[in-house]
């Protein structure tokens, strides 16, 4: 998979747009008449404040401290970057706080305390108490972050967690269950050699002895060698308590025959000697991040039999701190927990751990484009696996219940891991998987208008992210002057500019062009001017010709020109088979509009096509399809001549016998609403419809751009389907983001 890049400019700009940031703030409450500014304030609100002043736990019930962290730092340990000061962690927080919202629906407040005081950092904490249901510590130096984490942990009744240690111990601990089940290996008899003495490993060795490592089998290296028992220098009371009675002194003696090494320390402090004198299928967790202690390949090199895992996406087994910290905070906050305990922590690791034992769903495979199977290249869940959502938080609730820090038992737990997988957005995991699925494609993707920033700025997002190659049309002069005035001059050798005077391919392209177009009035002249001066059909030459794997276009043009042009190279004519899909995302839901490009007036015959080819694209994307056949009707009620096709093709789809849910004709409430649909209990759908095929292109046309305008949904597409080859169409007020959808669906061949 390929390595992503990210540049100084990539990252600024980021982060600048659309608004400075990455989180606002919305109202989950009415604010538009006078009544609900009554009841959202003054008088209304004094009726909760009582109630809660008079029973402090009703706080969870009236308001949002039941499913609010704050992610606190004081900016002394950033990342690798070292001490940048309270504001210079802020973009670190905020981002912290997205994971949370992102992977777990936790809403989460980022805090940056301007002092390197341990006690002022514990009392402004203490005093924020009433705010939250949890603190997640960030980003604070060794050793203050044990005196904050321990001092806060006794004096709040509300869970307190240091994520950069406890986070990395439950993932190393998950993957290491797994990787012991695999070798054959007990944990209360292997060997364990951790390097790296800070806040992680300390963590991390702290919670293996407390699942059954035996203190004499864990030897723990710094950058002065072993802890050892009577050993003065560099030492702190943390290191000492993990300190063992033994004469080795370096981490290359310790690392003689034991069975599992942990490092989270730098690059490069394990050599592959040393990895040659360990154990029997040893295990090797390299969580130093960038860059690992040892790679991959050079520990198997030496170790074929070795299970190696890192802190990096671009290898298999990786140490993910996301897998843990979101579900934890979920569970402990649905239980209105008191603190986050060890026996929780092991309740997540566990729980991961079994996971990744199990069979792995179609769309996580398909995300990843190869079936995932436990194994050595296995050991740990990914964090796309869509199952996390409801098994994580699950387990801690059931720990947390069972030590005592719950105030609120769940007593359904059924029904409350229904409402955890409602809680995810579907659309994020769609997107999520498309651009995996990219990743692994590696797909060469042409950018037909290489004269429109947007899509410069697409394509190098496309490339720099490790999607694949981005081709684009454009002249390298106005290439370069465009993408230096948007500040980004560098990419300018990056991407691979493409046009009729730089390809060897012109007169092979003009050959094709002619046989298709000589007997509809195009003379020679007429296709050189096509095939060298419009880069639309240059780019689809390309595409046809199989000198890229995708195509996206319509950035500057209108949808129905762009598909003129496209019909000069390809077959996309109604009666070919092509059909335009377009993908509305909106609020959590996500709908596939059909036929947004092709068909202007389709019949029952072709509205079942176009349902096949809708089915189709949302498979491609990750959705077991529910086609509904809309009209201003519904079951031939009122009754309209208008309507009667609309009645018919979900008959023509009956012969065909198809693999699909459809119902029809209905009007658009009754397929997206399930209270709606319970109206017709006779109907087919087992939910609402996420395939909607419209009476006619302009229907269609007015649906997407009224959700895209007036509901602020994203729009993608159209896809055009059926023609053998991805082509994305986006529309003229496409942003960047929207653009580079586009070509990530394209690189995942969808058509």
């Amino acid at each position: 998979m390929a390595k992503t890049k990210v540049t100084r400019e990539d990252a600024l700009q980021f982060h600048m747009q659309p608004t400075p940031g990455k989180w606002e703030i919305q109202a989950t409450v009415p604010m538009t008449t006078q009544q609900d500014l009554s009841l959202a304030y003054s008088p209304g609100v004094a009726i909760p404040c009582e109630e809660i002043a008079a029973d402090p736990a009703t706080a969870y019930d009236y308001t949002n401290k039941g499913n609010l962290v704050a992610v606190i730092s004081n900016g002394t340990a950033v990342l690798g970057l070292g001490n940048l000061g309270a504001l210079g962690s802020k973009p670190v927080m905020e981002g912290k706080s997205v994971l949370f919202k992102r992977f777990a629906d936790v809403n989460s407040i980022d805090l940056e305390l301007d002092t390197e005081d341990p006690d002022k950092f514990i009392e402004a904490c203490k005093l924020l108490g009433p705010t939250f249901g949890g603190i997640n510590l960030e980003d604070i130096k060794a050793p203050e972050c044990f005196i904050i984490e321990q001092t806060l942990k006794e004096q709040m009744d509300i869970p307190v967690f240091h994520d950069d240690q406890h986070g990395t111990a439950v993932i190393c601990a998950a993957g290491l269950l797994n990787a012991l089940h695999l070798s054959g290996k007990k944990i209360e008899d292997v060997k364990i050699v951790l390097n790296g003495a800070g806040a992680a490993g300390i963590a991390c060795i702290e919670l293996l002895k407390f699942m059954g490592a035996r203190h004499d089998n864990c030897i723990v290296c710094d950058t002065k060698g072993v802890i050892y028992q009577g050993r003065t220098e560099g030492m702190n009371q943390w290191k000492s308590a993990h300190a063992v009675k033994t004469d080795l002194r370096s981490l290359e003696e310790a690392m003689k025959g034991c069975d599992v090494f942990l490092g989270v320390s730098v690059k490069g402090a394990v050599t592959q000697a040393m990895v040659e004198s360990m154990a029997d299928n040893p295990v090797i967790f390299a969580m130093a991040n960038p860059d690992p202690e040892i790679t991959p390949e050079d520990a198997h090199a030496v170790r074929p039999d070795a299970i190696v895992a890192t802190g990096r996406s671009d290898y298999p087994n990786q140490v993910n701190n996301v897998l843990g910290f979101p579900y934890l905070f979920r569970g402990a906050l649905d239980i209105h927990a008191r603190a986050i305990n060890d026996e929780m922590k092991i309740a997540c690791a566990e729980a991961l751990a079994a996971l990744a034992r199990e069979d792995v769903p179609d769309e996580v495979a398909m995300a990843y484009g190869k079936k995932l199977t436990f194994g050595r290249d296995y050991i740990i869940p990914t964090p796309f696996d869509p199952r996390l959502i409801h098994r994580i938080p699950t387990a801690v609730a059931q720990a947390g219940m069972k030590t005592g820090v719950a105030r609120r038992p769940i007593v359904d737990m059924d029904t409350y891991e229904q409402v955890l997988q409602s809680r995810m957005d579907p659309t994020q995991s769609i997107l999520r998987n498309l651009n995996t699925r990219a990743r692994a494609n590696q797909s060469t993707v042409v950018f037909a208008e290489g004269d429109d920033p947007r899509v410069l700025r697409a394509a190098v997002q496309y490339q720099r992210s490790g999607m694949g190659k981005a081709l684009v049309v454009g002249r390298e002069d106005d290439v370069g002057e465009k993408l230096t005035a948007e500040g980004l001059s560098e990419a300018v050798d990056e991407l691979e500019i493409v046009n009729a005077a730089n390809t060897d391919h012109l007169e092979t392209y003009k050959d094709f062009l002619y046989q298709r177009l000589q007997r509809k009035g195009f003379d020679a002249q007429d296709v050189h001017r096509l095939a060298a001066r419009d880069r639309h059909v240059f780019a689809t030459l390309m595409l046809a010709h199989g000198h890229a794997d995708g195509m996206v276009t319509g950035a500057t043009r209108k949808s129905a020109h762009i598909l003129e042009l496209i019909n000069y190279v390809f077959d996309a004519q109604p009666h070919d088979g092509a059909v335009g899909v377009t993908a509305v995302l909106n609020k959590g839901r996500i709908v596939l509009i059909a036929d947004t490009l092709v068909h202007e007036w389709p019949d029952e015959n072709d509205l079942a096509d176009i349902a096949e080819r809708g089915a189709a694209v949302a498979r491609e994307l990750g959705l077991d399809p529910r086609v509904a056949f809309l009209s201003f009707s519904t079951f031939g009620y009122p009754v309209s001549e208008r309507a009667e096709k609309m009645h018919r093709a979900p008959l023509v789809l009956d012969q065909r016998k198809v693999d699909f849910e459809y119902e029809g004709e209905m009007t658009v409430d009754v397929a997206l609403n399930p209270q709606a649909q319970e109206n017709y209990p006779f109907q087919r759908l087992t939910g609402p419809a996420n395939v909607l095929v419209v009476p006619a292109r302009h229907s269609a046309s007015i649906s997407v751009k009224l959700m895209q305008e007036m509901a602020g949904a994203t729009v993608i597409g159209p896809i055009l389907s059926g023609i053998g080859k991805p082509i994305q169409i986006c529309s003229t007020v496409s942003t960047v983001n929207d653009i580079l959808n586009m070509a990530v669906i394209a690189a995942c061949r969808v058509d």
